[in-house]
């Protein structure tokens, strides 16, 4: 059959509006639509923060991220990862290898500059040592909470130097590794354990009081006096009380459904300068509001048809006085949210997924300093910690 070059033009042409129109549409070139509001903040990616680590340490999972009043940055990284990170152990090795790398520590502290202040903790650093780490909070005397989120995990409090100061316990049975999730009951009802650690965590000093997301094996939020460590209240999705929360796995996030009547994995929880209780349900691609006192809010929805990693990993306010806007990691389409505080609206959103520069892959952890930076932390292939710098 022959074609004339007039049918093989209009071939091509066809093609290539397809090929436009299917490019346009992946979540990949999304961050190129411009149809968000004009007055929406905007980010570009700082390629020169933060400056090379000493020493031959190399990054392994940013598992928690944290900005101090003074606006040092803290990252909190998986360094018990590092003996099973064959690609980058090589100047660890006997005899060395290679140049790079030797095991970090797991809490890192830059100033805004990205030059790196401090490194301090590990595997075996002090008894009770988290494995893997997972959350890190800062309180304004300095003091450095370090969570875990396995079975025998706790906080454990340090000085800014390192310290070890206490054990905040209620500590479950810690389980051989080879124990499969599906082995561990959960148990919303009982309040004297953590069976799986801190997802997250957040302190409210003024009340002395210290909120965490219960939310690796559990389905809760609860809430401690952050002095005595004694039991004060808790809920669970939509301000249930915790004798109401199924002790049954939930089944996977259905976007085509009603929102879940329980959390599915509580990932993140923040407290904004108003006294409203932020909480991040990853799996279940939302974000829901409280009050302090676990009364329900709002149900935020976010990027709704994400399944696998899910879309609401971790929260970041915006650093103006009525913290306008939130940030939300979405872990799997790898980009940051941005959302009108007060109604959920999506109104901007920055990275894209991969791994070059501005890139996010499996983007687990969020913070802002009060200058307007936002500092991301990825987990998974590509550790990494980046900023995020406002266009003005």
């Amino acid at each position: 059959m022959k074609i004339h070059a007039k049918s093989w033009r209009r071939v091509i042409c066809l093609a290539g509006l397809l090929f436009m129109f299917v490019f346009a549409l992946h979540p990949a070139n999304a961050q190129n639509e411009d149809h968000f509001p004009k007055d929406a903040p905007r980010y570009r990616y700082d390629s020169t923060w933060p400056k090379p680590l000493p020493n031959k340490w190399t990054y392994e999972s940013i598992t928690g991220l944290f900005v101090d009043k003074d606006d040092h940055i803290w990252a909190y990284q998986a360094a018990t990862n590092f003996p099973k990170d064959t690609t980058m152990n090589f100047a660890s090795l006997n005899p060395p290898a290679g140049a790079c790398c030797v095991q970090p520590p797991s809490v890192l502290e830059f100033d805004v500059e990205g030059n790196l202040i401090q490194g301090w903790g590990g595997p075996g650093y002090t008894p009770g040592w988290a494995e893997p780490e997972h959350t890190i909070v800062v309180d304004r005397e300095g003091n450095v909470w370090l969570g875990g989120s396995a079975p025998g995990d706790s906080l454990l409090k340090f000085t800014h130097d390192g310290k070890f100061l206490s054990d905040f316990g209620h500590r479950g049975p810690k389980l051989p590794d080879s124990t499969p999730f599906s082995a561990q009951k959960l148990d919303n009802q009982q309040t004297d354990l953590l069976l799986r650690g801190v997802a997250s965590a957040d302190l409210d000093e003024n009340a002395h009081e210290l909120y965490i997301g219960d939310g690796y094996l559990n389905k809760r939020v609860i809430v401690y006096n952050s002095d005595t460590g004694a039991f004060k209240r808790g809920w669970g999705a939509f301000g249930i009380p915790l004798s109401e929360i199924d002790n049954d796995q939930p089944p996977p996030h259905n976007p085509a459904g009603p929102p879940a009547k329980q959390f599915h994995e509580v990932h993140c929880v923040h407290i904004s300068r108003d006294g409203l209780v932020y909480v991040c349900d990853r799996h279940e691609d939302r974000v829901q509001v409280f009050t302090k006192q676990g009364k329900f809010l709002k149900n935020f929805p976010v990027a709704n048809e994400a399944l696998g990693n899910g879309s609401a990993g971790s929260l970041a306010f915006s650093s103006d006085a009525q913290q306008k806007y939130l940030y939300i990691t979405d872990m799997m389409d790898g980009v940051v949210w941005i959302l009108n505080r007060g109604d959920g609206a999506v109104v901007g959103k920055f990275g894209f997924p991969g791994y070059q520069g501005g890139a996010l892959h499996m983007v687990h952890v969020i913070a802002t300093d009060s200058h307007g930076n936002v500092y991301t932390g990825e987990v998974g292939s590509a550790p990494r910690i980046k900023k995020y710098v406002p266009v003005k």
